[in-house]
């Protein structure tokens, strides 16, 4: 069964609006599908994955981007180089009129300065994510535009009472379409072919690297430190790989999707506030392979790893949503170098704050809104709300502007 996109009326838009509209995001998220589905008999779909489309796209970049019914799709346009790129700018620099070209890719369009430079001012980017947990369900809710209002609606929300195994086993998961399709015990060999995949296609094509076992290693040392801060030394301690290449395998997994990071927020709440990133596997469910992880594991409340992939989890459906919220937003981690930390801080365009704590526990404890409480008061009326979201069933009050909220409440609000 087709699945509902939430950000279908973002793309609609984009596609309405601009000369050129680019589609990027992890491989096996749903790209393809949903550009083709929005077709619907117009326009005229190329994937550069078959053999004699891309050697025509190279031969002749030019000839390729006039011939075609509007929007021309080309899926997967890493793989045309920069020569089709010029070519597409060529095009659009005569004709202005919207909706003419489609781009779909795996890696990071904003990363690969061929492709960010020839078409800034004349492109559109949505991001294609894995589901979400709403997805999933089939329901339209948004957390981050409910919070961004205030309080009232999670003070009148009634959770469905998500049991805490349902939830470990949303996380062990994850949202890539093609794993809910498969039975649980095959689900790890097809994390396993996806790492390998989309290291060999995507980093070896566009970089020319192929070291394959040291980028596994190096996503691995990521995957255990999901959800805490980045510090880079810890990793290159820990590789069997020279210093600048740590740091280059580093892009590459930011640019293919596999490793995100969350920069850190500062508002002068502290005279010490931490400046480095948090790092995150990108979906919770391949984290929770590459960590070794299964429900019942996380489970015991004495695995570390419970906490952590708990925080992807939640990181993870935000991450997605700011994709097609109605309110302009960023996520962000704020620390300090004497020990307060909020685990992550959604900042609208005007100012608005709501700061996030995350917890697996299922009983919530007034320790939990020590710094929300420290960020209410610092920042006054433009704090909007504090929320724990813990691993109960309840939605209680914790002080002015403070709740605890179950986390089914990212996808039931």
């Amino acid at each position: 069964m087709l699945l509902k996109r939430a950000v279908e009326s973002r793309y609609r838009e984009t596609v309405a609006s601009r000369r050129v509209t680019v589609v990027t995001g992890p491989r096996q998220s749903g790209k393809t599908t949903l550009v083709r589905s929005q077709l619907a008999g117009t326009g005229t779909f190329r994937t550069l994955d078959d053999r004699g489309v891309l050697d025509a796209a190279l031969a002749d970049p030019a000839g390729f981007v006039t011939l075609g019914q509007r929007p021309l799709v080309i899926d997967e346009i890493q793989r045309g180089g920069e020569s089709l790129v010029r070519a597409i700018k060529s095009a659009v620099d005569k004709d202005s009129g919207p909706g003419q070209f489609v781009l779909t890719g795996s890696s990071n369009f904003l990363t690969v300065p061929t492709i960010s430079e020839s078409l800034a001012g004349r492109a559109g980017f949505v991001e294609v994510w894995p589901f979400t947990q709403s997805e999933i369900a089939g329901t339209t809710g948004n957390f981050i535009d409910s919070v961004l209002d205030g309080t009232p609606a999670l003070s009148e929300h009634r959770p469905s009472g998500l049991r805490r195994r349902d939830m470990l086993e949303r996380v062990c998961a994850g949202g890539y379409p093609e794993v809910h399709q498969l039975p649980v015990p095959q689900r790890a060999a097809w994390f396993r072919d996806y790492v390998r995949t989309t290291i060999e296609r995507d980093v070896v094509e566009l970089s020319g690297i192929r070291k394959v076992p040291e980028m596994n290693q190096l996503l691995r040392l990521f995957a255990a430190r999901t959800g805490c801060e980045l510090v880079m030394q810890n990793i290159i301690n820990d590789s069997s790989l020279e210093r600048q290449a740590v740091y280059d395998h580093r892009a590459w997994l930011e640019t293919i999707y596999l490793v995100c990071t969350l920069p850190s927020w500062s508002r002068n709440l502290t005279r010490r506030v931490k400046k480095r990133p948090k790092v995150f596997i990108a979906d919770p469910g391949l984290a929770s392979w590459l960590l070794g992880k299964t429900p019942d594991a996380l489970e015991n409340p004495t695995d570390p790893a419970t906490g952590q992939l708990v925080e992807t989890f939640v990181y993870a459906e935000l991450r997605r949503q700011l994709s097609w919220a109605t309110t302009e937003a960023s996520l962000f981690h704020w620390q300090d170098r004497d020990g307060a930390e909020v685990d992550l801080v959604i900042e609208a365009g005007d100012g608005r704050i709501v700061g996030l704590e995350v917890k697996s526990g299922q009983t919530p404890r007034r320790e939990w809104f020590r710094w929300l409480q420290l960020m209410r008061d610092t920042l006054g009326s433009q704090f909007i709300a504090g929320i724990t979201l813990y691993g109960g069933d309840q939605v209680l009050p914790f002080g002015d502007r403070l709740l605890a909220v179950p986390i089914s409440a990212l996808w039931e609000l």
